[in-house]
């Protein structure tokens, strides 16, 4: 019993990833999980009591995934330039991923302080990773250089995501080479 109520936890945060990378928070409702589930609307109360519940759990359980593949990109990078290249490459090349894009709508989204608490303090791990690098380059305000960079990645991440006129590579070369040219102490 716990094992099928795990599937479909499961399946009900699957749907939820999928409404939010097509239609962004407004697609996320209990109706829509249900149909797309063919749970029952009551089932779905059931395993979670709000819309903020879904986005929280997914949080939990997208936001650490997502940083984690970050975290090994830069871990592979030899010396801080390297790093900081392939924290701004693997967080673009990740736009396409459902997971991401669920993040990205998340974090667009008006959400209450729990949920919003809990993107902080992922966002704040990534930072961190980026914080070392610029430090190691000789930077004397390394989180405030942390953020501003922070700022080009999401800028890049939105222009990808609104499928802009330039292709989405072109995209990345002009967000890496601002950053790696904007870092410089």
């Amino acid at each position: 019993m716990a094992e099928h109520r795990s599937m479909q936890r499961a399946a009900l945060l699957d749907a939820a990833r999928s409404l939010l990378s097509e239609g962004g928070t407004e697609a996320l409702t209990f109706p829509a999980l249900a149909e797309r589930t063919g749970l029952a609307r009551s089932s779905v109360y059931e395993y979670f009591r709000s819309r903020a519940a879904v986005v929280e759990e997914l949080c939990e359980v997208d936001f650490p995934v997502w940083a984690a593949e970050v975290e090994t990109a830069m871990a592979a990078a030899g010396g801080a330039e390297a790093k900081i290249e392939a924290y701004v490459r693997k967080q673009l090349e990740l736009v396409g991923d459902r997971r991401h894009r669920a993040v990205v709508a998340i974090s667009a989204s008006e959400l209450d302080g729990g949920a919003r608490e809990k993107i902080r303090a992922a966002h704040g791990g990534l930072v961190a990773m980026i914080v070392e690098a610029l430090g190691e380059l000789g930077h004397d305000q390394p989180r405030l250089a942390a953020m501003l960079l922070q700022g080009v990645v999401d800028a890049a991440v939105r222009r990808i995501e609104l499928g802009a006129a330039e292709h989405p590579e072109t995209i990345t070369e002009a967000a890496v080479a601002m950053t790696l040219r904007g870092v410089q102490p």
